[in-house]
């Protein structure tokens, strides 16, 4: 990730991100919320969740974080503040992308199905 560092984030990272801007999270309950975001269009195993999660936390963006729980196995993570300014810096971007869309007309000003101009 961090050689692409100055382009848009891969769909599972920025679900992670997005996720974790909520409130800290452990891994099933990352899953649950990005399956929910994505209106189950993103199922994510363990594999790639975590494999995700590592490389995150070897660019800073999000952090482990010490949490009393039932389950001490039960790994807590939570965003950096260079998490959140990437977070933020990925919305701006598709902010722009859905008020060209509708300078365009592509899309409604309410957000809806894109249109088929001729």
């Amino acid at each position: 990730m961090t050689k692409r560092s100055s382009g848009l984030l891969p769909q599972v990272t920025f679900s992670i991100l997005f996720a974790l801007s909520l409130k800290p999270r452990h891994g099933y309950e990352l899953m649950q919320q990005i399956e929910h975001d994505s209106q189950g269009k993103i199922q994510l195993g363990p594999g790639a969740l975590y494999g995700t999660i590592k490389q995150l936390r070897e660019d800073n963006f999000i952090e482990e974080m010490p949490f009393e729980s039932d389950n001490e196995r039960r790994r807590y993570y939570r965003l950096t503040r260079k998490g959140l300014n990437r977070l933020n810096a990925e919305l701006e971007y598709f902010e722009n992308t859905v008020r060209l869309a509708q300078e365009r007309r592509l899309i409604s000003n309410t957000i809806g199905t894109l249109r088929w101009t001729s």
